[in-house]
């Protein structure tokens, strides 16, 4: 702009500058009490966030607590805490400037009248001067942010090109270049020339940023405990020979396997005797060279990678050796279970199968005769081992003892919870769990046909971004068996959460089980 000669048109020209200034300063009322009502809001959604965190971090003490859960808790426990104090240490580190900016602006206007108000909430020297151009405090926020945010994401083992990084609250924007900050200096463009009520609600906008980011963690690292989870609750070694009772010189052939075991898990398996000649689809198979006679024991160890930590399990199974005689074949296991029937194949050499019979004295089992001859069905009441005797009747001497056999008595072993055919902590589209009818309990492995029914559970919904409803208690296996939770499944959104706990199921021994808890998480 070229200067005017005249006196009267300098000064006219100076006084446009010093208007067009002052409107540049001033802040319109309206304006600043938009800043008062949406720093409010964001400190009320603060408290809320606060309150959500203190509920996923009590699921992480309360695994803490399971001896079964913690060793693999622990490790995703420790960063967990060291997420929620340097969360902490950020905040306050932030409130401290707000602070400061207030009291720089003229501190807090009359306490009784105008309660939470800042004196000069236009003020526009303060940030300015505490944040860009004297102590440059925006420039230490800006690397506390950005260290923050890179310590969130090594948390988690991801870099800034993860799904969770472009996805996490808390960024860290550049600042385009202009003339009010020709050097797109990131302080700059946020504070220079700020109203002291704007740059305290851009500082309350960070702190949410931040406890949103440290829940989205926090969730993470809690999904991650399960990760690793072989997907069975619990496993027993299980040996299983396809003779208990040889002749001296045959072969003894057994299957080794894990109770609920799933096909992609290859055991390792070791035996005082014998060797195992082959491993697949999850079963070893062992075998041995039958010598002298009489009750002979086996015992080895099964172990099995559990997600990097290796598991081992003894097993121990018997098979009798005699060089004629009677003999009792397991049909299905090598032990008797309550509650179902056990089918048994009982000979004799050198008696008629009409003329055999099988009785367990001193106990309450119940024998019953099976559809074929020398097949029977036997109904044991409790654990323990009994002693099962196969007598033959003779013409000149009457019954007489031919043979006996010591068996184990075991309860059937529990089934797995599952919802959808799924178990564990897993992820599951809305629409899917809307249509499942509730929880099964069901038998992996197990070779009887044995059905459990689940009596009761406890149903726990953590909605995203808001408190958790539960625990309710449901009778029966039906989600519609209690209709606030049918409605809350009905309304399930993702991002939520559905726990179901403290499992009860009875199967045919009418022993009351306890299953494993199921999370999912609503995709």
């Amino acid at each position: 702009m070229s200067i005017p000669k005249e006196p009267r048109q300098i000064m006219i020209n100076l006084m446009y500058l010093v208007l067009t200034a002052l409107l540049a300063l001033n802040v319109s009322s309206e304006i600043l009490a938009a800043f008062r009502t949406i720093n409010k809001s964001i400190k009320s959604s603060n408290q809320s966030i606060d309150d959500k965190n203190a509920s996923k971090y009590k699921f992480f003490e309360d695994n803490m607590q399971i001896e079964s859960e913690k060793a693999k808790t622990k490790p995703f426990y420790d960063i967990a805490m060291q997420v929620k104090k340097e969360s902490s240490d950020l905040v306050n580190y932030l409130d401290g400037w707000k602070q400061r900016l207030i009291a720089q602006s003229g501190g807090w206007r009359d306490s009784v009248n105008f309660p939470g108000e800042i004196a000069n909430e236009s003020d526009l020297h303060a940030s300015t001067d505490l944040l860009v151009e004297k102590e440059k405090g925006g420039d230490e926020i800006k690397k506390r942010l950005e260290t923050y945010r890179a310590n969130l994401l090594k948390a988690l083992n991801m870099d800034e090109n993860s799904a969770l990084a472009k996805a996490m609250p808390l960024k860290i924007d550049s600042m385009k270049k202009s003339d009010a900050n020709p050097k797109g200096e990131w302080a700059a463009g946020n504070f220079y020339n700020m109203p002291v009520i704007a740059a305290v609600t851009l500082m309350s906008k960070f702190q949410n940023d931040i406890k949103n980011s440290e829940a989205m963690v926090i969730d993470q690292l809690f999904d991650k405990i399960h990760e690793q989870d072989v997907k069975f609750d619990g496993f027993k070694a299980i040996a299983v020979p396809k003779n208990s009772y040889l002749l001296a010189g045959q072969k003894v052939e057994a299957e080794i396997s894990l109770a609920a075991y799933k096909t992609t898990a290859v055991p390792s398996v070791s035996s005082n005797v014998g060797r195992v000649t082959k491993t697949e689809q999850g079963i070893a198979y062992w075998e041995n060279t039958v010598s002298g006679t009489g009750l002979q024991t086996v015992k080895g160890t099964v172990s099995i990678d559990m997600g990097g930590k290796q598991e081992s399990r003894p097993f121990e199974f018997t098979y009798m050796v005699g060089s004629t005689g009677a003999s009792m074949q397991l049909d299905k296991m090598n032990v008797f279970y309550i509650g179902v029937p056990n089918p048994v194949t009982v000979s004799a050499a050198g008696y008629s199968m009409e003329d055999i019979d099988l009785t367990i004295p001193g106990s309450d089992a119940v024998i019953s005769k099976g559809d074929a001859l020398g097949k029977y069905n036997v109904l044991v009441k409790k654990q323990g081992k009994v002693t099962a005797v196969i007598s033959a009747r003779t013409k000149d001497q009457g019954a007489k003892q031919v043979g006996t056999q010591e068996i184990r008595v075991k309860m059937i072993p529990d089934p797995v919870a599952e919802v959808l055919g799924k178990s564990g902590s897993f992820m599951e589209a809305s629409n899917r769990i809307k249509i499942a009818p509730g929880i099964n309990a069901s038998m992996k492995g197990f070779d009887f046909d044995v059905r459990f029914t689940v009596t009761s559970f406890e149903f726990t919904y953590l909605q995203k971004r808001q408190d958790p409803v539960g625990p309710i208690v449901v009778n029966g296996p039906m989600f519609s068996g209690n209709k606030q939770v049918s409605d809350i499944i009905a309304k399930c959104k993702p991002g939520d959460k559905i726990f179901l706990e403290n499992i009860k199921a009875r199967g045919p021994d009418g022993i009351p089980r306890t299953l494993g808890t199921i999370i999912i998480t609503v995709q």
